[in-house]
């Protein structure tokens, strides 16, 4: 399962119904964002993924965690909501 990665330019919808339909698919998300902005969409995303799901009788927790990812070999904190079912 990858890594759903979002930017501050995402599109919450588009980002709501990749985690929707990996949680369908694989019971477990994990949605990956660096700065402010992003991490914005990224909840966003997950609330519009929250009721999407709901109509589909899934009830859904996240947990969120900082992890430490390279890019371009610098190490940056990211935030990472990991997603499963209640």
């Amino acid at each position: 399962m990858d890594i759903i990665k979002v930017a501050a330019t995402s599109r919450t919808s588009a980002v709501a119904g990749a985690i929707a339909g990996v949680i369908r698919e694989h019971k477990r998300a994990e949605v990956q964002a660096i700065g402010a902005g992003a991490v914005n969409q990224a909840v966003k995303a997950l609330v519009i993924a929250t009721g999407y799901l709901k109509n589909d009788g899934i009830d859904v927790v996240c947990v969120p965690q900082f992890v430490d990812v390279e890019i371009e070999e610098k190490v940056r904190t990211a935030i990472r909501l990991v997603v499963e079912p209640r």
